[in-house]
């Protein structure tokens, strides 16, 4: 039987997404009321900029006080696109104080500091829900902390940006340079005016940082990412790559250490083969690659932002988190017993590409090869090309642990015969 009062939900932030949350509340209505169990109704909005006209909402349920909003008391649930460290975070808490439920899409603050968000809201009893803080549409939270509950997580690699893959793909699929393909970017939408966050890797480091917490069931906060983001890609290195039966592509990969004891969490531009699932994701698509111990391989795909997509994530936690409140309930908290250290990034096992401008001379490759030897690095693959005096050598290494091979690295640099590294790349998936 289906309840006639309804549900009071505020929505603090009414741009892009909060604006197709509000339009999707209004039409589906009924839908949505069945699916809960009772109706659910917009009690009030708040912006920033009041005189903006905005289709299809009440004009008398704007507000630009959000704390007051958040502390009327009859509101079930708060929806919470506005973004940002704060206000956001001490909205959140004000909004558990006052008995609301928080359903959030804020991965910058869920990185920063959600153990404080956690504990607010199991000190209220109250939900905190976030499906739509990574990957956009794509349901992966609520998979992490729910249907894979009972089993051993050891790995998440994915591609979490949809800016930095449409332009790593434009630049492999067409050729473009890096500048070029960031403005195409740029011209259709992807890519913000400022887009330092997307293409230096913030933003995929944040989403990293909550999966790996969800996924080990421990606390990673974003200082804990190792991050690299894609500006230094060159053309030369997607056709390196191709040369190599790879391409090239930002990744996020959150693993637990072989002996469980620790984990590791970073991003950075990686070749992958071209067998792997990941390396067909093209254009603005996100996909994430799951490694579990009894589920085994799993992959979750589609479009990773934009106001539907991410509004789609909004509503289904929505509709959860009032039917929690229907049956006087909550969802899964934080989840960190396992309380693991997150090792740093020399700790990593890799594998590296590395191209090298040297001289062409005899004696060159055995020097190369000799430095590699001292730092404990094995050369999987040589390729040398020479020509008036100059030459270039790719060096393909085993796996090894990443300050042995930046160590490596920094050794090459000093031989008088090596002119320069011309780029450096990790390869994985294989």
């Amino acid at each position: 039987m289906m309840r006639t009062r309804p549900l009071k939900v505020a929505l603090l932030g009414c741009g892009v997404v909060g604006s197709e949350v509000a339009r999707i509340m209004t039409t589906h209505a009924d839908d949505l009321a069945a699916r809960i169990g009772a109706p659910v109704e917009l009690a009030g909005v708040a912006v920033r900029r009041p005189s903006k006209v905005r289709a299809g909402i009440d004009p008398a349920l704007i507000t630009t006080d959000a704390t007051a909003l958040v502390k009327r008391g009859d509101i079930d649930v708060v929806v919470e696109v506005i973004g940002g460290i704060e206000p956001a975070r001490t909205l959140i808490t004000t909004a558990f104080e006052h008995g609301a439920s928080v359903v959030s899409a804020n991965k910058a603050l869920l990185a920063e500091d959600g153990a404080t968000l956690y504990e607010a809201a199991a000190q209220h009893g109250r939900d905190l829900y976030f499906e739509a803080a990574v990957a956009g549409a794509i349901p992966l939270i609520r998979p992490l902390r729910e249907s894979l509950a009972g089993d051993t997580v050891n790995r998440v690699l994915g591609i979490v940006n949809g800016t930095t893959n449409f332009i790593l793909d434009r630049m492999d699929s067409a050729g473009s340079g890096y500048s070029e393909a960031l403005d195409e970017a740029t011209a259709l939408g992807y890519a913000e005016a400022d887009p330092t966050a997307d293409v230096e890797g913030f933003d995929a480091a944040a989403k990293a940082a909550i999966l790996a917490g969800i996924a080990f069931h421990t606390r990673v906060r974003l200082d804990d990412v190792h991050r690299e983001g894609i500006t230094e890609v060159t053309s030369a290195d997607l056709a390196s790559a191709r040369g190599m039966g790879c391409t090239v592509k930002l990744l996020a990969i959150c693993e637990r250490a072989a002996d469980g004891r620790s984990v590791t969490a970073r991003v950075h531009p990686a070749m992958i083969p071209l067998s792997h699932p990941l390396a067909s994701v093209r254009g603005a698509y996100n996909a994430v690659f799951v490694e579990a111990e009894a589920a085994g391989e799993l992959m979750f795909y589609g479009p990773g932002a934009g106001g539907a997509p991410t509004a789609s994530a909004v509503l289904g936690d929505l509709v959860a988190v009032c039917r929690n409140k229907l049956n006087e309930a909550t969802g899964p908290g934080e989840s960190a017993y396992t309380q693991l250290p997150v090792s740093p990034m020399g700790d990593v096992v890799t594998r590296y590409h590395i191209s090298l401008d040297v001289a062409d001379k005899p004696g060159v490759l055995a020097q190369v090869a000799t430095v590699f030897a001292e730092h404990g690095v094995s050369i999987d693959t040589v390729r040398q090309k020479g020509k008036d005096g100059e030459a270039s050598l790719v060096v393909v290494t085993h796996r090894a642990p990443d300050a042995a091979l930046s160590g490596t690295v920094e050794a090459l640099r000093k031989l008088d015969t090596v002119r320069g590294v011309a780029s450096i790349m990790r390869v994985e998936g294989e």
